[in-house]
């Protein structure tokens, strides 16, 4: 990690204004001289002393203002360019290979009867960043550790699988089973980075435009958490990041810049391929979006690489003294730039070059093709590797290098720079043709005719495929690979569980709070207790976590270097530069980021951490659920915890607080163990299987899903353990509760969460009032009840010569006389999910529509979800099947006043978390 000294201070720039001048005749001296630079040499030449001196300031360590952006030109001078250690001979016969077999394994794809698609344009404008990378940059995991961790662009995985083909590591059955990960199973080959489709291959998925950058400053950040915690060394671990000039107006793209800078992450490397266009058109067809781009990095305190031209335009900016040539260039947009790619040498001379005479004049003696062959610096071996070496060699800051390029680069002139250029997926003869002769590949025309082109391998011998072996060998192994190395943890005994198993005695707590307890007994463990990491969204307090400050601490890699305003309090806010507890501030994109990268360390490291992430749950699945999405395809591993759950337990907050949905959000996540529970002990029970259903085990048994638990800020008595109780069922998502004692109707009610109290009390009105026997049952997971019946019927389907099985819930409410009656803090469609599958009438009730804010007790009367609500639905089931007379439902309306809102109890007020 980067020494202070090595630090941005944390003020950047700035003049000092109103400070007086102190020697006036010294500051005329250098105002003078600026004028004289001005009069005898030029403005031009002015401006570059002016340059150079804000440059030496920098290097001196004197605040000056800071440019948001410079000349569109390469920021590292051709003379500062290191010395190339590679063979670019054969690299470039490496990378022809590589482009080729990326071009025809899509093209192939579309072939007759398949016609799954696949892009080459992406590819094919930054396979040379990439190419640098492999050869001399990208470190793997032989040696045990994590290597770099690296975010391969979605939309360039055609050629990542054509490199692992040449080495071997991909077959040409693979290759031909491209976008066919079913039908042509095991060899099928996912679409893009999908790590849970192919877990020995990729790492991260980026596809999902914008989550690539965000988890790799996240990733970069966990990596220098884990050293600082002394989990891992992750010293040699670098992180690069490669995304497109398009994705990053996704607002992810850009919105945590300012953590990467102000934590001094100089391990993290964002590549930007600035091929200048979108999906469907120019990126900014007006504008310059490396400027542009350059401008808000720099404002956001990262050290920026721009790699404009690539060598062919040394000479001509050489002669460039009167700066004719980088005005030109800064001053022509994007979509002119993109059509100079599509026309001849000609045009460009022409209308590049011939509105000015000096312009002119330069290239006077270069021919069309010379000027056609102007270049873009990211098809410059030497220019990415002098950006890299230098984006490496930083410290004290992450580093972005904006890298030009052209779309579609060697595909031809149907291909390259043209707007559909994205979509274009198949290559005719002709085009085929012209791309074996640009990139040297010794096939013949009869090969290319019959629309079904080869694959291109020069030989497992040949000097190009050794030269790559030893490339990666010395660099530590072939990427991208993902390795799972971790051993099964320790898991407490029953001790750690033992306060939930107590329950909260006379005293009313939220089950926020109780699983707050459960955490704090875990985190004294001495086997994994180091490997929580706890995450939350500024809210630390609100969830009653702040208990945690003095102890584990909050992670600062700069400590605290100020005296906290609370330092006098027993929990007073804490910050180390080994604390566990991150805090991301206001931003549940960023937490959720931290989530997946510790909850994928168990791959990325060898390292097993056990993520707790909680926040307000209105604002996690509906605000990040892309984010869910990433770290179900990521295989990581941790516990969700939406707090201050429900739609009408979280007082006084209002609409935009109150979630109702969240759970079916969850649903819709394969890799999201959901549950709804009412108390500790339970909590305890979902907590310890979640452990060992994601750490116990060897790499083999253990799962790659997350757990999801909803806890309200609502203060209830939470009733001990009873002695007999029902783990399977609490663990498969129901259990009987309680029995009716007294009545002679039966019926049951289902409840989960909070709710489970309302139901309990609507058992105690139906005995006492209506001669109603009913039993209450704990619904902890509606979503898991749907899942394994789901399963249940799809193998009855399948199998109609077999024993047909009988989904949980069937068989677990079996013996229970109906009418069945569910009720929970969730819209309707949340218990709705198992109607099917109850035996017998079933009714749900549930907090459907807008929140608001309000009493407890009035939100529940409106939603109609309130023990006398309850006490009505059982009756009017009863009284469909005449087991009570009609007439006392409407008794029920006007003796419980449910049409009137405010004639309900208020409940309890507030919550303690």
């Amino acid at each position: 990690m980067a020494s202070g000294s090595d630090r941005n201070p944390i003020i950047i720039g700035g003049l000092p204004s109103q400070v007086p001048d102190f020697d006036p005749e010294e500051t005329q001296e250098w105002l003078d001289s600026l004028d004289a630079a001005v009069d005898e040499r030029g403005r031009e030449r002015a401006r570059y002393l002016m340059l150079r001196l804000i440059e030496r300031a920098r290097e001196k360590r004197v605040a000056v203002p800071e440019m948001r952006s410079t000349d569109y030109v390469n920021t590292i001078a051709t003379k500062d360019e290191p010395f190339f250690p590679g063979d670019e001979d054969v690299e470039r016969k490496v990378l022809n290979a590589t482009r080729w077999n990326a071009a025809v394994m899509v093209s192939r794809a579309q072939r007759p009867g398949i016609g799954v698609g696949g892009h080459i344009a992406t590819f094919a404008s930054s396979a040379s960043l990439y190419d640098v990378g492999f050869n001399h940059f990208f470190r793997g995991k032989d040696d045990g550790k994590g290597g770099d961790q690296i975010f391969f662009q979605g939309h360039a995985s055609p050629g990542i699988y054509a490199r692992a083909f040449l080495l071997d590591r991909l077959s040409e059955t693979q290759l031909d089973a491209f976008r066919q990960e079913k039908s042509k199973a095991p060899n099928g080959l996912s679409s893009y980075p999908h790590p849970r489709l192919m877990p020995d291959f990729w790492e991260f998925p980026t596809v999902s435009m914008g989550l690539g950058p965000l988890g790799a400053i996240y990733q970069a950040r966990m990596n220098r958490y884990m050293e600082a915690r002394g989990i891992a060394d992750t010293s040699d671990s670098h992180v690069w990041a490669y995304l497109g000039d398009g994705e990053m107006d996704e607002p992810e793209s850009l919105g945590q810049l300012s953590i990467a800078a102000r934590e001094g992450l100089d391990n993290l490397t964002f590549v930007v391929n600035c091929n200048l266009q979108r999906l469907d058109g120019p990126v900014r067809g007006n504008g310059k979006i490396i400027q542009e781009l350059e401008s808000q990095f720099r404002g956001a305190g990262w050290n920026v690489i721009k790699l404009v031209w690539d060598r062919s335009w040394d000479p001509l900016l050489a002669q460039d003294r009167t700066g004719i040539l980088v005005n030109k260039l800064n001053t022509t947009p994007d979509g002119q730039f993109q059509t100079y790619a599509t026309e001849t040498g000609a045009y460009i001379r022409d209308h590049f070059f011939g509105d000015d005479a000096r312009l002119r004049d330069m290239v006077k003696d270069m021919s069309d093709q010379q000027i056609l062959h102007l270049g873009r610096g990211g098809h410059d071996h030497r220019k990415v590797y002098a950006a890299y070496a230098a984006a490496k060699a930083h410290k004290g800051q992450p580093t972005v290098i904006l890298a030009q390029t052209v779309k579609g680069w060697t595909l031809g002139p149907n291909f390259e720079g043209r707007n559909a250029t994205h979509q274009m997926k198949k290559l005719t003869a002709e085009d085929l043709k012209r791309f074996r002769d640009r990139l040297h590949i010794p096939i013949a025309d009869s090969q290319l005719e019959d629309g079904n082109p080869p694959y291109y391998h020069p030989g497992r011998d040949s000097e190009e495929i050794q030269y790559m072996h030893d490339r990666r060998k010395g660099l530590g192994g072939y990427v991208p690979t993902r390795v799972v190395r971790a051993k099964p943890l320790a898991l407490p005994d029953e001790k750690a569980y033992a306060t939930a198993k107590k329950g909260s005695g006379q005293q009313s707590i939220a089950t926020t709070m109780a699983f707050v307890r459960i955490l704090k007994d875990l985190m004294r463990d001495k086997e994994i207790g180091k490997r929580f990491v706890l995450i939350a969204p500024d809210e630390y307090r609100t969830f009653g976590m702040d208990a945690f400050f003095p102890s584990a601490k909050i992670y600062n890699p700069l400590g605290q270097q100020y005296e906290s305003v609370d330092r006098d309090l027993l929990l007073a806010y804490k910050e180390s530069p080994t604390g566990q507890l991150l805090h991301d501030g206001i931003s549940e994109a960023g937490c959720t980021a931290s989530l997946i990268a510790a909850g994928s360390a168990y791959a990325t490291h060898g390292e097993p951490l056990i993520p707790v992430y909680v926040f307000y749950s209105m604002f996690g699945f509906q605000r990040t659920g892309d984010q869910f999405w990433q770290m179900a395809d990521q295989l990581a591993r941790g516990f969700v915890l939406g707090a201050t759950a429900g739609r009408t337990t979280l007082t006084g907050e209002g609409l935009q607080h109150a979630d109702g949905h969240s759970q079916l959000l969850a649903s819709t996540n394969p890799g999201c163990v959901a549950y709804d529970p009412a108390f500790g002990y339970e909590i305890g029970h979902i907590v310890k299987d979640g452990l060992r259903r994601m750490y116990g085990g060897t790499p083999e048994e253990n799962e790659d899903v997350f757990y999801y638990l909803t806890v309200y800020n609502e203060p209830i008595q939470h009733p001990a353990e009873p002695a007999d109780v029902d783990v399977e069922g609490i663990l498969q998502g129901v259990y009987r509760y309680s029995s009716g004692e007294k009545g002679e109707i039966p019926a049951q009610i289902m409840a989960s969460g909070v709710a489970v109290p309302w139901a309990v009390e609507a058992q105690r009105i139906l005995a006492d009032e209506w001669n109603v026997k009913a039993d209450v049952w704990s619904a902890t997971s509606w979503n898991e009840l749907r899942r394994e019946a789901v399963d249940v019927e799809r193998y009855n389907l399948l199998h109609p010569e077999e024993e047909q099985r009988v989904p949980y819930v069937t068989r677990k409410l079996s013996g229970a006389q109906g009418p069945f009656v569910a009720v929970s803090d969730w819209m309707r469609s949340v218990p709705d999910q198992i109607a099917r599958w109850v035996p017998g009438a079933y009714q749900s009730l549930g907090a459907d529509g807008f929140g608001f804010a309000d009493t407890r007790g009035a939100a529940r009367r409106f939603f109609h979800i309130d023990a006398q609500s309850i006490v009505l639905a059982v009756l009017t089931e009863l009284a469909k099947d005449g087991k009570v007379d009609r007439s006392a439902l409407k008794t029920a309306v006007d003796r419980y006043e449910l049409l009137d809102v405010a004639s309900a109890d208020p409940g309890a007020a507030g919550g303690d978390a």
